[in-house]
This record gives structure tokens, C-alpha cells and sequence, in this order.
């Protein structure tokens, strides 16, 4: 069956998560009105809890969090505890740049799979020119770890359209129920649009789908690949000046969504970060609330929670950090 499977990868995504929501339906032939209720009407915010040591918060209670919409704050519709399973589609570069490392990269990416929950599933995706679906959505971490056999890495000079495909794949994730998380594997370099940069980033900031991003070009940086066989041809060295920008491209993509930027340099420093990954995924909480008005703009969110009760002179570097994403675009008036 897995030859059969691979053999689809030129599929589009839409068209595998299609699939998934047919079988969905076949299973829950009373669900399609309520699942086209909850997207128009309801907006859901993911919220990663960390103290001051930097420690995951467990155990909070729907009590402990507060949602406030432009300033107002909203009754809570519906929370999900950190145990509720994550979607996470791995967003995989597959230029001539990620070819010379060799794949090194993914090996260390088999921790972040290894770290995640039992019940999360996971999509993997490659792109250059554009986004190309390699797995669907799937719990088995398994057949996640073999897709990756089936990237196929562009050489020579060409486009790496990043802001571009992030853009496409959000629209994807918007068939997608449940905590979203995207992890962007990439060096950062885009030959997309200044128009789609921007597109892509307005997406993100007013979207539900948290983004982290891991740069793969900390060894290009630091120091040139040894081996002898790949030609100059293959190796489009980028000036340190561009890397710079690369750097602040996945930093602004990742920090739009309440997410996190990595830059690794070594194989050690790519291992921790996919298990940090791998724990954020694990540990996010999912608020959702119904929007107060119908107005079709752009609105502000804030989450606050209740300071845990401690005294004494340490009380005031126990406040904890929260990351979500910080607005939404309000439905239309019907």
C-alpha cells in the first residue's frame, strides 16, 4: 500500500484533505451544517503558557484564562486542555541550498515526531515553486518519518517562493479543525513577491494556525559544505546580507503567530529544537469565542490569566508569559 500512497504526492493537499472530510462525513452524516456554523461563527485562539524559568504550565482551568476583543472581555465558548490532540503540518524547503546539507536536518527532525503526542497527526509538505503535498494528515508518526524519502530537492538556480506557499498552505489549514500548528523547515530565502511577503504575514497574524520556524541555513552561514562533488552550480551561496533578511523573514513569520523562530547551527542545537517543538505543540491550551460584532475588520486579542497564588519576595518572577496570536478578521455582516 505504501508505494500506492507516495505515488500521489503531486496531489494538492486540498484535494487529500477533501478526502479526509468526505470519510468524515460518511462517518457523521449530521455534522456538515455544524462544522460550517462553527467556521463562520466562532475564533479560536491557541495560548502557550510558560513561567518564569521558561517551564510549560500545566493543570490551568478554563476559570484561570481571560479573552479580551478589543479591549472587552468575551465569555469563553469553548477550551481545550493541553491533552487535546494537535495538527501539525511540517513545511519542508526543497532547494538546491537544503540539498547540500544532506539531509542531516531531517534526521534530527525524527525527535520532533518521536516528542509529539501518540493522538497528534501530522502532514508533511515540501516546497520551491510552490507547495506540494507529500502526506496527509495521519497519527502514524511512522509514515511521517518515510515521507521524507520521498522529497526530491531541486538543484541549479530556480525560485523558493516561501511567503507564497505559506500563504497557499494557510488555506489549506482552513479545512482543518482542531489546534494548528505549522513548522516551517526552511533557510528563510524568498523570491516571492514584496505584495505576497505581505499577504502571507496579514494571513498569519489574523489566522488561527500557530507557525515555528527552524532556519536550515546556520551551517551555509558559518561554514561552506566539504563535499567535493556538488558543484558551484548547485550551491547558490547567498551574501551574508540576504541572509540577514532571510533571518528577519522567519522571525516576522514565526513571532505574527505567537510562535518561535530557531536558528541551529549544529547538529546538537537542531535536535533541541525540534524536542522544544515538539513540547509547544504538546502544551498549547485552545480558547475559542463568538466574535461581538459582525464588521468584516481587523480585531485585536488579548489573553490574560490569573497570577498564580504565591507571597513572598519571589511572587513578583513567578508571572507567567503567554504566546498566541494577537488578532482576527471578524465575519461580514450577512
Amino acid at each position: 500500500m505504501r508505494p500506492f500512497r507516495f505515488s500521489l504526492r503531486a496531489l494538492q493537499l486540498p484535494a487529500l484533505l477533501l478526502l479526509s472530510s468526505a470519510a468524515n462525513a460518511a462517518q457523521n452524516p449530521q455534522e456538515p451544517q455544524q462544522t460550517i456554523r462553527i467556521q463562520v461563527e466562532r475564533v479560536n485562539v491557541g495560548v502557550i503558557v510558560t513561567d518564569a524559568r521558561g517551564q510549560f504550565v500545566e493543570g490551568l482551568r478554563r476559570e484561570d484564562f481571560h479573552l479580551f476583543d478589543d479591549g472587552t472581555e468575551q465569555p469563553l465558548t469553548d477550551f481545550a486542555t493541553i491533552e487535546e490532540p494537535g495538527q501539525v503540518l511540517l513545511l519542508i524547503e526543497a532547494g538546491p541550498a537544503v540539498y547540500l546539507l544532506e539531509g542531516g536536518h531531517l534526521q534530527a527532525a525524527l525527535g520532533l515526531l518521536n516528542g509529539l503526542s501518540a493522538g497528534d497527526r501530522v502532514a508533511v509538505v515540501k516546497y520551491a515553486e510552490a507547495p506540494q503535498a507529500l502526506l496527509d494528515f495521519t497519527p502514524d508518526k511512522q509514515d511521517a518519518a518515510a515521507s521524507f524519502d520521498q522529497l526530491r530537492f531541486n538543484l541549479g538556480y530556480g525560485s523558493l517562493n516561501l511567503s507564497s506557499s505559506v500563504s497557499k498552505v494557510i488555506e489549506w489549514l482552513r479545512q482543518v479543525r482542531g489546534k494548528k500548528t505549522i513548522v516551517l523547515l526552511s533557510t528563510g530565502v524568498d523570491t516571492s513577491s514584496a505584495n505576497e511577503r505581505a499577504m502571507a504575514l496579514q494571513q498569519l497574524k489574523t489566522g488561527d494556525v500557530r507557525l515555528l520556524a527552524v532556519s536550515l541555513a546556520g551551517e551555509l552561514q558559518d561554514s561552506p559544505p566539504s563535499n567535493k562533488k556538488k558543484t558551484r552550480a548547485q550551491n547558490p551561496a547567498q551574501p551574508p546580507q540576504q541572509f540577514a533578511q532571510a533571518n528577519q523573514l522567519l522571525k516576522q513569520l514565526a513571532e505574527a503567530t505567537g510562535g518561535r523562530a530557531y536558528f541551529p547551527v549544529s547538529e546538537k542545537e537542531f535536535s533541541a529544537a525540534y524536542a522544544e517543538i515538539a513540547q509547544l505543540v504538546r502544551h498549547e491550551y485552545s480558547l475559542a469565542f463568538t466574535p461581538p460584532r459582525q464588521d468584516g475588520v481587523v480585531h485585536s486579542i488579548e489573553v490574560r490569566i490569573n497570577s498564580p497564588q504565591t507571597s513572598g519576595p519571589n511572587a513578583a518572577n513567578m508571572a507567567y508569559r503567554t504566546d498566541y496570536r494577537r488578532a482576527y478578521v471578524a465575519p461580514t455582516p450577512q
